[in-house]
């Protein structure tokens, strides 16, 4: 188990920072540029051009690695890796149709939201069933911290997954808005998924390799999407993420423990929600001073001094690890660890 997390690890961070050497420059001959919203912090648009797409390197280098060590799984009928990433490649291919509209248009926006909701439910839905029908869920939902399940019956529970999965891919998106930020964020998350494979045993090794590799593609990417960044993931790579996240938390039977794990993914979903809300409410007047929550704390935040994209990046990756170590001691109770 801890060897397949390892091995995972490595070989995914190797492939991606070698792949991400060729790929880099490969979108700038394409003028694969990033269109910077004209909304956002004037300082952005110092970004314009920069290469998107980027997302393709890691899932390059997790591909790679969960199908040279997981042969042997594959053989053996074990798929739970490659239904895990055949789901996340899903989203991903959702969202290099909208990073190649923006291309196509050079501003940012790409597919409606009409669209992209349709499209990512019935995406959803169909994980829901695959995973229901391979054995690894079943419509319970296992309380955190307590051991307890609460048992719900199967429409009910479809319905509550199905737009679990599209709120979450679409809030990991939403994160991705500052240098190295969704990257920073969900390295504890997938390291976190990692350790419970391990620690709950054989018949989650797939997933615990699944993990390794997200965690290895995600640190090499990290070389060249910290600040400054020399490449986004873009929404091929941002709904990969997300969906990658969600097919863990399914495939392991465990969404629930996406309400502390995902605390920032949620914290920047509730401050557009906020700020719109409250712009509506007040005829103009704004709650943030910018939304999504990172943009606020750039432009000053409640205290009046800017954060830097490095301290926002810093300061949101380290309440991601605290309640990635919250998060799993929340599972505690479900097998002995």
């Amino acid at each position: 188990m801890m060897r397949e997390l390892l091995l995972g690890i490595l070989v995914s961070f190797v492939v991606t920072a070698v792949f991400g050497r060729f790929l880099i420059p490969k979108l700038r001959e394409m003028k694969a540029g990033q269109s910077i919203r004209e909304d956002g912090p004037v300082w952005h648009m110092a970004k314009q051009g920069t290469p998107t797409m980027g997302g393709l390197m890691f899932i390059v280098g997790i591909g790679a690695a969960i199908v040279t060590i997981g042969f042997a799984s594959i053989q053996a009928g074990r798929w739970g890796h490659i239904i895990v990433f055949g789901f996340a490649l899903l989203y991903a291919i959702i969202g290099f149709l909208d990073d190649y509209e923006k291309l196509k248009k050079k501003q940012n926006l790409g597919l409606t939201m009409s669209q992209k909701f349709l499209i990512q439910l019935v995406v959803a839905v169909v994980l829901v069933l695959v995973l229901r029908l391979q054995g690894f869920l079943s419509p319970n939902l296992i309380i955190p911290f307590t051991g307890h399940t609460l048992f719900l019956p199967e429409i009910v529970y479809f319905i509550f997954a199905a737009f679990v999965i599209v709120g979450t891919v679409n809030a990991v998106n939403i994160t991705d808005g500052v240098d190295g930020l969704v990257t920073g964020v969900s390295l504890p998350v997938a390291l976190c998924f990692g350790t419970l494979a391990v620690h709950w045993g054989a018949m989650y090794t797939e997933l615990s390799l699944f993990a390794g590799a997200l965690f290895g593609g995600l640190l090499a990417f990290l070389l060249f999407n910290f600040h400054p960044a020399k490449v986004f993931m873009g929404d091929t790579g941002s709904l990969f993420l997300g969906g990658a996240i969600c097919g863990l938390a399914f495939a392991m039977n465990i969404p629930l423990i996406l309400i502390p794990l995902g605390i920032v993914y949620i914290a920047e979903t509730l401050s557009d929600i906020i700020q719109f809300a409250y712009y509506r409410a007040t005829g103009g007047k704004r709650f943030f001073r910018m939304a999504p929550l990172h943009h606020h704390f750039e432009m000053g935040g409640w205290s009046g001094k800017k954060w830097s994209e490095k301290k926002v990046f810093f300061v949101f990756s380290l309440v991601s690890t605290i309640f990635a170590v919250i998060a799993y001691l929340s599972m505690y109770l479900r097998y002995s660890i």
